[in-house]
Parts: C-alpha cells; sequence; structure tokens
C-alpha cells in the first residue's frame, strides 16, 4: 500500500502496511504512537543505554511491560540510525513512544523523507513491529475523547474541515484529513502548523501524529 498522503501521519500509517497490521484502526496490534489500549503515562526510569549508540539488551518482554517496550523501541530507533539511513533519528519519550514532533521536522530534511516511513522499503519495519507488540494498553473510550477534543480544537484554531475520529468495531478511527488520498488540508501551511501547537495538549501521550 502507498497511498500519497501528506499528513505527518502518513508514514506510519503505511508502516503499519507494511508489517501486516491493521492500517488507521488503533487496535490492540497498532504502536509507535497510538494503542487504543495504552495508558501513556511516563515511567520513573528508563533501561539501557539511551545514547545515541548505545546497545540495548533487545525486546523481550510481555505486553505492557514499559521497559521491554522502551527497549524495542530503541531496537528500531537503532536501526533507522544505521540500516534506515536516518542518523539523526530521535530517541524515544521516556515513555517509549516515538517522539513524532521531532520525526516530522526531520523527514522534511533532504535526504530524510524516508524518517517517518520506516526507512527506505520499510527496512526497519521487524524492529517497528517487534514494538508494536510490546505497547503498554490503555482504554479504548479515553483514545478516543482525546482525539475527539483535538479535532474540536484544531476546528477552533482554524483548520475547519479537520474531521473527528468514529469508533468502529471497538477500535478507534483516527479523524483528520477528510480526504488524504486528495489532502484538503494543508499541513505545511503556518495556520496549520499554529493549530497543531495550540492543540498538542489535548493528545494523550502516543498519539500526536495519528491523527
Amino acid at each position: 500500500m502507498d497511498l500519497r498522503i501528506p499528513s505527518r501521519a502518513a508514514g506510519r500509517l503505511r508502516l503499519a502496511a507494511l508489517v501486516a497490521l491493521p492500517v488507521l484502526a488503533l487496535s490492540a496490534a497498532c504502536g509507535g504512537g497510538g494503542d487504543p489500549l495504552a495508558t501513556g503515562e511516563e515511567i520513573a526510569s528508563v533501561p539501557g543505554d539511551t545514547a545515541s549508540g548505545g546497545e540495548h539488551s533487545g525486546n523481550s518482554g510481555k505486553r505492557g511491560d514499559q521497559g521491554a517496550f522502551y527497549d524495542a523501541q530503541m531496537d528500531y530507533v537503532q536501526c533507522m540510525r544505521g540500516k534506515g539511513g536516518v542518523k539523526d533519528f530521535p530517541d524515544p519519550k521516556l515513555s517509549g513512544y516515538l517522539d513524532w514532533t521531532k520525526i516530522d521536522e526531520i523527514s522534511r530534511k533532504p535526504g530524510n523523507e524516508e524518517a517517518s516511513k520506516g526507512g527506505k522499503n520499510g527496512v526497519c519495519g521487524k524492529e517497528m513491529s517487534a514494538a508494536m507488540r510490546l505497547e503498554p494498553k490503555r482504554d479504548v473510550q479515553k483514545q478516543y475523547e482525546s482525539m475527539l477534543a483535538h479535532a474540536a480544537c484544531m476546528r477552533k484554531n482554524g483548520v475547519s474541515k479537520f474531521t473527528n475520529p468514529t469508533l468502529s468495531g471497538g477500535n478507534v478511527i483516527p479523524g483528520g484529513d477528510p480526504d488524504p488520498a486528495a489532502s484538503q488540508i494543508d499541513t505545511s501551511s503556518p495556520a496549520y502548523k499554529q493549530a497543531r501547537q495550540a492543540c498538542k495538549d489535548k493528545l494523550l501521550d502516543g498519539l500526536d501524529g495519528m491523527q
């Protein structure tokens, strides 16, 4: 799947397709920035070396183990800095979630276009998939309410076509551009960027970039 989606979530959705996970639906397997069941609470300490060149013990652990989730995300980060070809790919947050604000900025630099797509041809899809399987759980209703508040805030701040999320089959389908394949929202405009900044706190940790 290779839809031309100009939003910051485009690469994440394409990567999800590459690793055979549901696109858009925030099911229990969806990750790297949004699981309908994750807590979103930051952990007080993080196992492993957070330095750019640090080695991590891997992603052994069970779903909900935030230490294992963080380590798995770091494995993905190391892959992106190596095989993925994005040397300045940022560390995950202390919560283990990727910082999609920084990734979005990096992906706009010449030569870094693959930063939001798991590297060229999804070369780091295996590492991302491993992290997805370990993402902590949180309540679907809370995620929906967070996205709903964010959508309302975006419209209030001038992005009038920003749509609401929807609940379908126990999953949350993000809102945003009403037609991503033929975008009706200019995500590069100053007005859009100002709205994103004003509304960023409406989203639970891990949901930034999902809508």
